[in-house]
């Protein structure tokens, strides 16, 4: 006789469910975590060694192997070689003899990191001078038969003249213009004013070419230049010159107009200091 089994059924175990996360505080329930990006890195290896290899030629003035290079920098000779060649096509490297030199365009790298680092230290010299004698500083050249205002440094309470009309092509009207082109010969001069005729900025400006020739030729060597209002109404200029081996160039101060009694002491005090660190001033200035 067939028994019958009366226990009471087992109810089959339900899958684990998985605990919910509390959100992030500030972060809405139900909103996604944005995966993290996993880190990556950005450094190109080519680079790191063709550079490597650009500071160890620097390291050699007198040049150096393809396999000296190599044991130095510590790449393989396969891998050199194919750096070198391409760091000689692109200008960066040359060769010679079989020895490996910096090239025209690492040249130029350098010379323009010295040239920004004497830029700066005669920006340096000119906020110095300019705190010290209470006006704005200008440096300028005549370069390639252009006026060319260098560096400023001015402040807010010693503000810079607006230049409303372009420093080159007036040199007739303001003191650094006239102070550079009193350091030309005549046919320099009247190159220079044939270009840029003489045309009247303000009532004090001067009338015509042979005027101003005139003037320029009566400025002694290395004496201070002074307008009053010649390039702006309210302004008046000073300017020092300088002699940067065949170029010429200057140093100036403007002031307002109220203040011109201050104007030919404060160029007498700046021809003081710049002779005192010409010297030092001499390669900062070569900009």
């Amino acid at each position: 006789m067939a028994t019958v089994d009366t226990a009471p059924a087992k109810t089959p175990a339900l899958p684990a469910q998985p605990r919910p996360r509390t959100p992030p505080a500030g972060r809405p329930p139900g909103m996604a975590v944005p995966p993290q990006p996993a880190p990556t890195t950005t450094l190109i290896g080519s680079v790191q060694r063709a550079m490597r290899l650009l500071e160890t030629v620097a390291a050699h003035p007198y040049g150096a192997p393809a396999k000296q290079l190599a044991r130095a920098t510590g790449l393989a000779l396969p891998t050199t070689y194919h750096l070198l060649r391409t760091l000689v096509h692109e200008g960066y490297l040359r060769r010679d003899k079989g020895l490996f030199f910096l090239g025209d365009a690492a040249e130029r790298l350098s010379s323009s990191g010295a040239r920004e680092k004497r830029r700066g230290r005669l920006a340096d010299t000119l906020a110095h001078w300019r705190d010290s004698i209470g006006a704005p500083m200008y440096y300028a050249m005549y370069r390639d038969g252009e006026i060319e205002v260098l560096c400023v440094a001015d402040s807010r309470e010693s503000p810079a003249a607006e230049e409303w009309a372009d420093f080159r092509e007036t040199g007739h009207a303001h003191a650094i213009g006239q102070c550079l082109l009193s350091q030309l010969d005549e046919n320099a001069r009247r190159e220079y004013l044939a270009r840029y005729p003489v045309q009247a900025l303000t009532p004090y400006t001067v009338r015509d070419s042979d005027a101003l020739l005139r003037r320029l030729a009566r400025v002694r060597r290395m004496e201070p230049v002074t307008e009053r209002q010649e390039y702006a109404l309210g302004t008046v200029c000073a300017a020092v010159p300088i002699t940067v081996g065949t170029t010429a160039a200057t140093m100036a101060i403007s002031l307002p107009a109220h203040q011109a009694d201050r104007l030919l002491p404060a160029a007498q005090r700046l021809q003081t200091e710049i002779g005192r660190h010409l010297g030092s001033l001499t390669l900062s200035i070569s900009i």
